[in-house]
């Protein structure tokens, strides 16, 4: 008879990703994550089959989670409205004390030279669709008359995306979360 697993994957696969967002990939090992998972190295590997598919697991993981930021830009009332509240979600995130800091993408595409095609796919697609998130809510914006229809949506999308991009590294470096505040409120003011 097989044995049932005694613990919640989801639970142990959140713990995971907050293990390898904190030490990254390389210094998370096996025993760390088997004690910090709560679970055995059996359960480990019946479960997620080896470390690179449990960090592709827990990246998966964190991209879920990650949605509700976006819903924001989706269900903006205005341009300036939705761009201000998803930057002021995303520095409170960023700079959250009980997270290990910035963002867990954000530390994987820079920390990690992977061959795995997964996880730069997955890496690649977080981008572009923020991006395509920003572009969209941009282009509301232009319809109703709220920006100003030469302006090159495409090029201040890609902005937004490397201002998110850079306020996760700056709060990886411990910089002060009003210095972003104020810049975030000088990009709106220019829209």
């Amino acid at each position: 008879m097989a044995r049932t697993k005694e613990f919640n994957k989801d639970q142990a696969l959140h713990q995971a990703m907050l293990l390898f967002w904190k030490k990254g990939y390389e210094a998370a090992s096996i025993p760390d994550l088997l004690e910090v998972m709560g679970i055995s190295r059996s359960s480990l590997y019946d479960t997620f089959s080896d470390k690179q598919t449990l960090y592709t697991d827990a990246l998966e993981h964190y991209k879920k989670g990650n949605f509700n930021k976006q819903a924001i830009l989706e269900h903006a009332s205005s341009v300036r409205d939705g761009i201000l509240q998803f930057f002021e979600y995303h520095i409170a995130s960023a700079y959250d004390t009980s997270l290990p800091g910035g963002c867990f993408v954000t530390n994987v595409a820079t920390t990690l030279e992977s061959p795995d095609e997964k996880i730069n796919e997955l890496i690649k697609t977080s981008f572009l669709e923020l991006e395509q998130a920003f572009c969209d809510l941009l282009e509301k914006g232009q319809q109703r008359g709220e920006i100003d229809k030469t302006t090159d949506i495409k090029a201040l999308s890609y902005l937004l995306l490397n201002l998110h991009q850079s306020i996760n590294i700056m709060a990886k470096a411990d910089q002060n979360p009003e210095r972003a505040k104020e810049m975030i409120s000088f990009v709106i003011a220019g829209i």
